[in-house]
């Protein structure tokens, strides 16, 4: 097998004796060739199945021949719009422009489109009429079915119809890219890929799916892509029953009726890898870098994130209403192993530019190194309940051996000075293993003087639409966090990650949440606004108002100007801020806040405070002053200037 890079090019078709590849895979990155980077594995697979894979990295999309530059695949053309949502990718929350690219060479900005897997996808069609198209990816795997578009406002089809492909390979794509492959390679129609798990395609005949009579239905019928647009409350319908058909234990086929006869059909998810499976994944000869054409462009700078971090597991079983890993990667944790790790571990030790830390060790979250329960590898997780919200499931094994274990060995290998955690720690999971081992050791060994946490919010009113425990667990966890700094002779800190207007937050709990942080004595120098990314609880939420768990309305914030009050609120110390914070206090009757006490936010305009001493000298009983300026609130001061 040759171990370089992937070809990329006509000459290194003629280099390598191949005169067609069997897939040529179209990428809206840099071509990068480490195991955090979908393409990477996804082509990898293929060639380790005997398939030829040439790449196209970010063509230009104005010119039908850019997609030609490496002919015509014998059995389809692959597209991934990137690692991340192109349209994430390139706008803020707030819809300006990004000024970066971090997976574009030299980290400039505009070398993919907007919707860069449908727009790629269109651009094949008018180039080769009659190839395959497979699409996947985070982009093409979240907007599978129907979905809100933030950046458009708009309730779009299934990409699978926009982008004009004939088949999704959604989620992780490792088993269901080579039964694609093999059955494409031993003659069967794209057409008739209608049997692989983890697919999605187009049909007008569903009667063998649905069967003749109720008793015999194998698959749930959507509501239409019609009547979700003609009422929100359909969608949020819609994406419950999603929501309950994301584990491949015990998922339906869903089909999705369009105009004209067209079903979008999603059979269910492919089966998690084993161990031994994850272990050849990450077993493969990646080059762990990106390609070296773009060395003279700077790099790309993506890759300073993870050159020296290891993926230990993937899925998540946290359950966060505004993450998308539920419909990606799903609910079962799967690991790979200590040796695995190991393996991949001294490779980095003996990269030049290694200065002794590893930078992290995790996932989606970081010490979720198992399934929740036994019982998810058997017979799939529960619909009706999560893991761990809103309390901990007393089914759930909390424990962290193995994942210390681990941890221990990696510090061990000669040359390696620090582990680094620096995925998300889910502190409730912490919590709930009652042996503090591993807790004492992150303190003492993983802490770079500051550990990251995501409570997200303080207020259980909004806590509750995140799918995040109680403010009193948050809590629980900060005083043992710092009582075991103290115990260790150390001086760390905590940094919580908020995040402001999420579904459920007025003025009232965004107030809440300024409060605590005065408390705490802490403003963040950034804070996170709610961004509406497809295919999650939160988004859902945020377009139709409506709870898909359980029907009930919700509060959404979605004025601009209220949710810059929001956010100035969590920075309310920056002089920046002052006037938005004026103006929420005063908008959620909350004057008490505006004034010299402590517990005051910000001063009144123009008021200077005057001492005790001052006015006791201009004759007032001290007494008196203090019941006075107890009883005071600056409604009374804003009359005056009235």
């Amino acid at each position: 097998m040759y171990n370089g890079f992937l070809p990329v090019s006509r000459q290194d078709m003629i280099e390598r004796g191949i005169e067609q590849f069997d897939f040529v895979y179209v990428i809206g990155d840099a071509y990068v060739d480490h195991p955090s980077f979908g393409p990477a594995i996804i082509s990898r697979i293929l060639e380790a199945h005997g398939y030829s894979v040439g790449i196209i990295s970010q063509p230009d999309w104005k010119d039908e021949n850019s997609i030609a530059a490496l002919g015509r695949p014998k059995l389809a053309f692959l597209i991934s719009g990137g690692n991340m949502d192109s349209m994430v990718n390139h706008y803020f929350v707030s819809k300006k422009k990004r000024p970066t690219d971090a997976y574009t060479p030299g980290g400039v900005m505009g070398k993919r489109p907007d919707y860069a897997t449908v727009v790629y996808g269109n651009l094949i069609r008018r180039k080769y009429k009659d190839v395959p198209v497979i699409i996947g990816g985070i982009e093409a795997s979240l907007r599978r079915l129907a979905h809100y578009d933030y950046w458009s406002d708009s309730l779009k089809r299934s990409i699978l119809l926009d982008s004009q492909a004939d088949l999704i390979s959604y989620g992780m794509g490792e088993k269901s890219i080579v039964e694609i492959a093999d059955a494409l390679s031993s003659g069967i129609a794209v057409k008739d890929l209608c049997f692989i798990p983890g697919t999605v395609y187009k049909t007008k005949d569903i009667s063998g799916i649905t069967g003749a009579k109720e008793e015999e239905l194998n698959a749930v019928l959507l509501p239409s892509f019609e009547e979700m647009k003609e009422t929100p409350y359909k969608y949020a319908e819609s994406f419950g029953v999603q929501y309950q058909n994301t584990d491949p234990f015990t998922a339906k086929i869903l089909a999705e009726p369009y105009p004209n006869g067209v079903y979008v059909v999603q059979n269910p998810p492919q089966k998690p890898l084993s161990m031994e499976e994850m272990d050849d994944v990450y077993a493969l000869p990646y080059m762990r870098t990106y390609h070296p054409s773009y060395k003279a462009k700077g790099g790309v700078p993506a890759i300073a994130e993870i050159k020296f971090s290891l993926i230990s597991n993937r899925g998540c079983f946290g359950g966060c209403s505004f993450c998308a890993l539920t419909f990606h990667q799903g609910r079962i944790v799967q690991v790979r192993s200590h040796a695995s790790i190991l393996a991949e571990a001294e490779e980095i030790i003996r990269d030049p530019e290694f200065k002794g830390y590893i930078h992290d060790v995790g996932g989606p979250t970081a010490n979720f190194r198992h399934p929740a329960c036994e019982k998810q590898l058997k017979s799939g997780v529960c619909t009706n309940r999560q893991c761990l919200y809103p309390s901990p499931c007393k089914n759930m094994n909390a424990d962290h051996r193995d994942y210390l274990a681990l941890l221990k060995k990696l510090r061990a290998l000669p040359g390696v000075k620090k582990v680094f955690i620096r995925s998300g720690i889910r502190f409730d999971y912490l919590l709930a293993d009652k042996d503090d081992a591993f807790f004492k050791e992150l303190v003492e060994h993983h802490v770079s003087g500051q550990l990251k946490v995501a409570p997200e919010h303080i207020s259980d009113t909004v806590l509750s639409k995140m799918g995040k425990p109680k403010r009193s667990v948050y809590e629980a966890f900060v005083k043992k966090y710092y009582k075991l700094n103290e115990q260790l002779g150390k001086k760390q800190f905590l940094v919580p990650y908020l995040m402001s207007s999420h579904p459920g937050s007025g003025l009232k709990e965004a107030v809440e949440l300024a409060e605590y942080l005065r408390d705490l004595g802490y403003m963040p120098e950034q804070v996170q606004d709610f961004y509406p990314t497809p295919s999650t609880l939160s988004t859902v939420m945020y377009y139709t108002g409506i709870d898909p768990r359980d029907g009930k309305s919700v509060y959404v914030c979605r004025n601009p100007h209220e949710k810059a009050m929001q956010r100035a609120l969590i920075q309310y110390r920056n002089p920046k801020n002052y006037e938005l914070v004026y103006e929420a206090l005063t908008k959620a009757g909350r004057e008490d806040l505006i004034g010299f006490d402590k517990k005051c936010l910000i001063r009144p305009r123009g008021k200077k405070p005057v001492s005790l001493a001052t006015e006791r000298k201009n004759g007032k009983n001290k007494s008196d002053l203090v019941g006075q300026r107890k009883k005071k609130t600056i409604r009374n001061i804003h009359k005056k200037k009235r």
